[in-house]
């Protein structure tokens, strides 16, 4: 009936060549055994059904028992709980901190990126609690009673006091409806109780994630300024902390995952790092998080590419293979390059995650990933869309995973700060941190000399960001041009022959289509070959 075959029971860690390559690349091949095991799984009806039902079923609030008691609890379905199962059995929250070797984040990175092609939603409260361990760490006392819980590999749900449970995981609440990134505007109220950095908090959040998490990372303004605290959802004694949920916001994506509204009524709390450094302290978890943009992006892409290479492999119009005909191939390239092109990209960063001990590398991290979350969550929308065309009216019903892929998409360019606060947050580090930027050219200078185009670019680049004025205003044009001179450095130094030359011609010399349009490459007979290596084998 010329339909294809379901695209399941592969692995998608074997199906993924720039993945296996910048898993050994970044000093992590010591977990080759746990990403392929996750990419088996991954790949298995049964695990992609969850995620069809986990997005079918959103998550529900309860307010109040029968009694009227308030309880606030979320209740989820129950391939919800499966998903998180397999995640914090792995180890997707807390690998890093549970095995701190080398290549650890870059492990983890590919663990989670392999796992997020299931079903995005659940990474959410996944991604927080491995965030938050560096946070906490200001404080040492807090750190000793809460990481162990928070890096164990038992998913242990439900409300009970921390100290009753195999494990933890954390939420944040930073946000406020009149302030919405500009945090230093929180309203919140947090009054000292003692000397032991105990305070009640009293306040709202207009965006509180995974609300049914144990405990959270909320800033508050105490008496010195805006701090961040921890605060749990049940007492030592177990009672219920006073966090209350208004409300689970109906998303336009990612309805698998619960993000709520609350007020804080004498919620009790303990600060972390020091008073009036909130936004310091709790810049660790942003950080990670922003990493987490970056590869749920690369995973979205690189979901969308191998069902849409897979389709058009068993589908025929005019009698011909769509993965014959030459317009097909010239889109299908482009969008298996602009996967490749970020998924080597991730690794890299999170590679530099692995050695921040050394300061060219920290300074690398901090900007790298304000440039790559800009950029790479932007085309994650363009190519998911893409790809979604390739099907025609299949790609649109719901059966197909693509309409949950495009309702994704949007996601991670907005959490932990939507374009312009990424595209700012760059001038920022290049203002304030210098070092960043002889960090930043100090990596794509090792690819000069390469090719002609590259060398050009670069110096196209330098001239770009001299002179200073105005370029606040030119900000997204700047950052754009870094994520692509990056990309283009390491797909010369790291990738295929054929895509660096592609993604050099299409994305550096202006050659590309008037709007991005996919499908616009000039090349023909190196297409194929860079399409075969992205389309997954059953």
């Amino acid at each position: 009936m010329n339909q294809p075959p379901p695209l399941v029971d592969y692995n998608l860690f074997e199906s993924d060549a720039p993945l296996r390559e910048s898993l050994e690349r970044e000093g992590a091949s010591w977990a080759h055994d746990l990403v392929h095991e996750l990419g088996r799984l991954a790949g298995t009806e049964e695990a992609i059904d969850w995620g069809f039902q986990a997005n079918a079923n959103p998550p529900r609030l309860r307010t109040h028992d029968r009694f009227g008691e308030r309880i606030d609890e979320v209740e989820f379905h129950p391939a919800w709980h499966e998903l998180m199962k397999v995640a914090v059995g792995h180890g997707l929250h807390a690998l890093p901190w549970r095995e701190p070797r080398p290549g650890a984040h870059a492990a983890r990175a590919a663990a989670f990126y392999i796992w997020s092609q299931v079903e995005g939603g659940h990474g959410c409260p996944v991604s927080m609690t491995y965030a938050a361990v560096p946070a906490l760490r200001q404080s040492p006392a807090l750190a000793a009673e809460w990481e162990p819980l928070m890096t164990t590999l038992a998913y242990d749900p439900g409300l009970r006091p921390h100290g009753a449970k195999k494990g933890v995981l954390f939420g944040m609440a930073m946000t406020e409806r009149q302030g919405g990134s500009d945090v230093r505007s929180n309203t919140t109220r947090a009054e000292p109780l003692g000397t032991n950095g105990e305070h009640r908090l009293t306040g709202h959040k207009w965006f509180c994630s995974a609300p049914m998490c144990d405990a959270f990372l909320v800033l508050a303004q105490a008496p010195g300024g805006l701090s961040c605290f921890l605060l749990p959802r049940v007492l030592p004694d177990g009672t219920r902390n006073g966090f209350h949920i208004d409300r689970l916001k109906d998303k336009l994506g990612n309805r698998s995952n619960a993000s709520s509204e609350i007020t804080l009524e004498g919620a009790w709390a303990v600060m972390v790092g020091e008073e009036g450094r909130g936004v310091r302290t709790i810049i660790e978890m942003v950080n990670h998080t922003r990493l987490d943009c970056v590869i749920g992006s690369a995973s979205l892409m690189r979901q969308a590419v191998a069902q849409a290479t897979h389709h058009t492999a068993h589908r025929t119009a005019f009698g011909k293979l769509l993965t014959d005909q030459p317009l097909m191939v010239n889109v299908l390239a482009d969008l298996a390059i602009e996967s490749e092109a970020t998924t080597i990209l991730m690794m890299r960063i999170a590679g530099a995650f692995d050695r921040a001990a050394d300061p060219a590398e920290a300074n690398f991290r901090r900007i790298a990933v304000a440039i790559a979350k800009f950029w790479t969550c932007k085309r994650a929308i363009a190519v998911v869309a893409e790809a979604l065309e390739c099907h025609g009216g299949n790609g649109y019903v719901e059966e197909s995973i693509l309409p949950r892929l495009y309702r994704e998409a949007p996601l991670n360019s907005i959490w932990e700060g939507a374009g312009n606060v990424n595209a700012l947050d760059v001038l920022r580090a290049m203002q304030r941190e210098p070092d960043t930027v002889s960090a930043y050219f100090g990596e794509v200078e090792l690819a000069r000399g390469a090719d002609k185009r590259f060398d050009h670019a670069i110096d196209g680049l330098k001239r770009e960001l001299t002179p200073s004025d105005g370029l606040e205003s030119r900000a997204r044009r700047v950052v754009e041009r870094m994520a692509i001179v990056l990309q283009a450095s390491l797909l010369l130094r790291h990738g295929e022959q054929k895509v660096a030359d592609v993604f050099l011609s299409s994305r550096l010399v202006n050659d590309w289509g008037q709007t991005f349009t996919f499908g616009t490459l000039k090349f023909e007979k190196e297409l194929k070959s860079v399409l075969e290596r992205h389309r997954p084998r059953l």
